[in-house]
């Protein structure tokens, strides 16, 4: 049974500040359980459902360090964040962000992507290519919004996001070429392909910066546009990736 207390503290994470005061945040539905069960167990803190799903999951009840909530429908409709509720509610725990000092392959750096969905679809193009790390640069959305999670697809638990200053990163990583998208760039069937390089993705509005530009080893034009001013930047993520990755 859900109470009072539990359904306060859950509606709460449905807000970055508290998300980050305790670390927690929540996921739902049956596919995002599922994949969190697979690869991010130990970070399952606790479990709100239905109890039918509850049935169809004995093994879960055999982990003593997960605790299980039964709820009805309309206690579920209380501490969703989705417009139709789903069978299973849980809160995870935040894990640790790591900084390595190896970036094999590309390494994807977003300049303010402000669009909760944006950030999700880029993080689940980003897995389907097989890129493991993100770095969020200053006023990108939190990777924790239950909008970002549950556009991710279980994606977000294969991945290792950090947020960090771009130029303070870049600083520290000067060996590792650039690339960013770019109008006046090199057009991608005459651009030359990176084994390893940071891909910059910008605003959506703005794009990127001018002094995060400045420092690329090279600018990459999408081939296009001939009415249109500009692509999402999730779809820009997915065509850059398919060109860099394909022959790599």
């Amino acid at each position: 049974m859900l109470s009072k207390t539990q359904a306060k503290y859950i509606q709460s994470l449905l807000h970055k500040k508290f998300r980050e005061q305790y670390g927690q945040y929540i996921i739902e539905g049956p596919k995002l359980l599922s994949e969190a069960i697979l690869h991010k167990l130990t970070e399952i803190h606790r479990i709100y459902a239905l109890p039918e799903w509850i049935e169809a999951h004995p093994i879960l009840q055999q982990n003593n360090t997960i605790e299980i909530v039964a709820v009805d429908k309309d206690e579920m409709k209380k501490i969703t964040a989705l417009s139709t509720p789903g069978a299973v509610l849980a809160i995870m725990q935040m894990p640790a962000e790591t900084e390595t000092n190896v970036f094999p392959g590309i390494t994807l750096l977003l300049d303010a992507i402000q669009d909760p969905g944006n950030l999700g679809t880029i993080i689940r193009t980003a897995d389907w290519f097989g890129v493991r790390n993100i770095i969020c640069g200053e006023g990108s959305a939190d990777c924790y919004n239950p909008k970002v999670i549950q556009s991710t697809m279980g994606s977000i638990f294969r991945m290792n996001i950090i947020y960090k200053d771009l130029s303070i990163f870049l600083d520290n990583h000067p060996q590792i070429p650039v690339l960013v998208s770019a109008l006046d760039g090199t057009a991608l069937d005459e651009a030359k392909q990176e084994k390893q390089a940071f891909l910059v993705i910008g605003n959506e509005s703005k794009g990127i910066r001018k002094e995060i530009i400045d420092r690329a080893a090279a600018k990459l034009r999408i081939q296009g546009g001939v009415e249109v001013e500009s692509l999402n930047a999730a779809v820009a993520t997915g065509i850059l990736l398919y060109w860099i990755t394909v022959d790599n």
